[in-house]
């Protein structure tokens, strides 16, 4: 259920103008500049805010004191007296005095893209991971602009840009703050510490580890529901999954993985964000296999997985071995369809067809399984037996005297990541079964 913002002195939502500045450079990628603002109007109705009118702003470059011009400020003011609006969301990035300079100008709340966005994913965060990476992300964000937000917090006690740390915490000075943030980074320390373990837990037992990536609303969340019968949050909406979820999915061979899903990515992704949720994105680096979850139907669907890739970079995941899942396909027309293509293996599904979620299974089992390896294991060794059926396909078992022969299906990531845990008899091929 979408939560919605509210202005507390009335119990109304927030009314808000939507600003966009398009400079000299933006020109060149006009159509990027005009779909970010279409976003920023999707992630203004996620955070519950009620869009009145948008105005784009063709200038240059963006003004130090007004970041529009002062014309385009008093244009703006208009529509606030208009609609009687009461919030001006940004689509880019402000600084302190911007925010001063606007606040004391037009006497309403500012509020820019990033902070959007971490109000959207304060809202989201269950776990307490997910909150503690979130109040970091905020705080981060407002320390060196608490000087352009103090007007905001005296005239609103909540709603939109003061939902997390909430109005005490950011009223304190800014030694408190540091003060603060330096135990939020202790406090996720720890639960990065905590997760390493579980993952290198999962390592030693030879668990196979695919992460669905993707831009927000791609429907990752889904196709992890429909995969493997997971109770998650699933909403047309932006975030509507902030915390990584992972479940088991068995294949067709009955072999086991664990299938992570992971937060949304989005174009303009604040570097606070990245950085307090690297805990998070780390998911998508430990796993062996990335799944990239595409929205086919999106007009925009090449610049958001341009967008997914340069994310991937930022956390040193693009090397990692992927497929590119074209989802959406039932919204798509014949033309749309045949311009589905990418670089890497990739196959066209809708995340509600049983038989397209079949070859997402045989995908990652075909990925799983590269190799064919044939180990004489004593049978006595209860615990290498076990791990080699873990590990791979185990395509054919025999006795041979004391051991056991298996011929086994397996790649070689997988082999090599639990061979210093059999011993050397145990890994030496039987060249006779070659």
């Amino acid at each position: 259920m979408k939560q919605s913002i509210h202005d507390v002195r009335t119990g109304m939502k927030d009314r808000a103008i939507l600003v966009s500045l398009v400079t000299d450079q933006m020109k060149k990628q006009e159509e990027i500049a005009a779909y970010s603002l279409q976003e920023l109007v999707q992630l203004a109705e996620t955070a519950g805010v009620e869009v009145l009118e948008t105005l784009t702003q063709n200038k240059d470059r963006a003004d130090t004191k007004w970041f529009i011009g002062k014309g385009k400020v008093e244009e703006l003011r208009a529509l606030i007296e208009e609609h009687e609006a009461t919030t001006a969301i940004f689509d880019q990035e402000l600084s302190g005095a911007q925010v001063r300079n606007l606040e004391e100008s037009l006497d309403v709340k500012i509020i820019d893209r990033t902070q959007l966005i971490l109000d959207i994913f304060a809202g989201r965060a269950r776990t307490r991971e997910g909150i503690v990476q979130v109040e970091l992300a905020q705080l981060s964000y407002l320390l060196p602009r608490l000087s352009g937000h103090g007007k905001n917090l005296s005239r609103l006690g909540g709603g939109i840009g003061t939902r997390g740390p909430g109005e005490s915490k950011l009223e304190t000075d800014r030694r408190h703050i540091r003060g603060r943030i330096t135990e939020l980074k202790a406090h996720l320390s720890e639960m990065v510490r905590h997760r390493t373990l579980h993952r290198e837990r999962r390592r030693k037992t030879g668990v196979f580890q695919v992460a669905l990536v993707g831009y927000t609303n791609s429907g990752k969340s889904t196709l992890l529901r429909e995969l493997t019968e997971a109770d998650v949050y699933v909403e047309n909406e932006l975030f509507a999954t902030l915390d990584p979820t992972s479940r088991t999915l068995e294949l067709p061979s009955g072999k086991e993985i664990v299938l992570t899903d992971t937060v949304g990515f989005i174009q303009n992704l604040p570097h606070d964000v990245v950085a307090a949720f690297r805990a998070t994105l780390e998911e998508a680096c430990e796993a062996d296999f990335l799944l990239h979850v595409v929205d086919s139907a999106s007009p925009m669907r090449e610049e958001q997985m341009r967008v997914v890739g340069e994310v991937l970079g930022e956390l040193g995941a693009s090397g990692k071995p992927q497929a590119v899942l074209f989802n959406k396909i039932d919204l798509c027309t014949e033309q749309d369809l045949q311009m589905l293509t990418a670089p890497f293996p990739h196959l066209r599904i809708s995340a509600y067809n049983e038989a397209d979620l079949d070859k997402v299974r045989m995908l990652i089992q075909e990925t799983l399984m590269g190799d064919t390896r044939t180990f004489r294991i004593p049978a006595d060794k209860g615990d290498s037996i076990a791990l080699v059926y873990r590990i791979g396909d185990v395509a054919e078992s025999s006795m041979d005297e004391e051991d056991m022969l298996f011929r086994v299906n397996i790649n070689r990531e997988d082999y090599e990541k639990v061979e210093y845990l059999l011993s050397p008899f145990e890994v030496k091929e039987d060249k006779q079964g070659e």
